[in-house]
């Protein structure tokens, strides 16, 4: 006799705009307490000291978590000069300092220099597993954390505004596994004077983007209406919103009936043998199955429950 799961099956995305000193677990254990939902996961986790885009997936949703992480994601940040500290934000204590302050002319200059592929040390303060244990773990019990670079990918990086001698606020777009810390720690370095974020916010997550988000304000208010859920539901994103940047197949009935039984499915049309590498199936405007495309068929590896 299997055991009955917990909650509601809701199914579908809420873009959360996350408040500062909340955790990412916080925030998706806030957003599933409220929707009463079976299950939760977030698409990239954000510091407590980030605001701004945490994308939650419930129920069915969560099988297409890992598209949502992989997209490109946009950041707005304020770096302070002058210091350096152990967690390359305000966080932890100032390491090293500097008098230096860069003029904005110095700052541009050196932007080309983090722009593309570059490799890039995460901060030791991070969730990277070394030896099976988190970073920052580590770091707090005093062990000299060294993580290796890896390469990263900077698409944008822009200085937007410069408050002071002691503040720039810059706009980057970047790549899965991009730190912001990192960036203020090396551009710092780069030009003699030292940095670290004090001001961060991430404004997009692959498709998802501000105009979609929702505070916990607005989640909390339209669960305590007497609407049957109305107007929780109406906050949700659909479960595909996270795979927009894959080709949709709309398949008959009995392909799809085919792929929720975990069977291949011919491609029809001249253009489908063309057609290779991810993409997701869908019947009369429903859900049906992701999958691989090869040599003209759809092979389905993720089928979703939406009834």
């Amino acid at each position: 006799m299997s055991r009955r799961k917990k909650g509601n099956p809701v199914h579908g995305w809420v873009v959360l705009d996350k408040p500062l000193n909340m955790t990412s677990t916080q925030a998706v254990g806030a957003v599933r307490r409220a929707f009463n939902a079976q299950k939760a996961g977030h698409a990239g986790t954000l510091d407590p000291l980030a605001t701004g885009l945490l994308p939650i997936a419930l129920g069915e949703a969560t099988k297409t978590v890992p598209y949502a992480v992989d997209g490109e994601k946009a950041y707005r940040f304020t770096v302070r000069w002058g210091a350096e500290t152990s967690t390359d934000d305000t966080e932890g204590p100032v390491v090293k300092s500097s008098e230096i302050r860069p003029e904005r002319a110095d700052i541009e200059a050196i932007l080309p220099r983090f722009k593309g592929e570059i490799m890039q040390v995460p901060p030791a303060f991070s969730a990277i597993k070394v030896d099976g244990a988190r970073a920052y773990d580590l770091a707090r019990e005093g062990e000299d954390v060294v993580l290796a670079a890896r390469p990263v990918i900077i698409e944008r990086l822009d200085l937007v505004d410069q408050t002071d001698a002691e503040t720039s606020v810059f706009e980057a777009e970047c790549g899965k596994g991009t730190y912001v810390r990192s960036l203020a720690r090396d551009m710092g370095r780069l030009l003699g004077c030292y940095g670290h974020v004090i001001a961060l916010r991430r404004t997009r997550v692959g498709p998802f983007d501000e105009p979609r988000s929702v505070t916990l304000a607005a989640i909390d208010e339209a669960s305590k209406l007497d609407d049957g859920g109305a107007a929780l539901m109406k906050l949700l994103a659909p479960v595909e919103t996270a795979l927009e940047d894959l080709p949709e197949l709309i398949v008959s009935p009995s392909d799809a009936a085919s792929l929720v039984r975990g069977q291949a499915v011919l491609i029809r049309g001249r253009d489908a043998p063309v057609l290779s590498g991810p993409a997701f199936a869908t019947s009369k405007g429903r859900l049906i199955a992701l999958g691989e495309l090869d040599k003209g068929a759809l092979h389905p590896t993720r089928v979703f429950n939406l009834g």
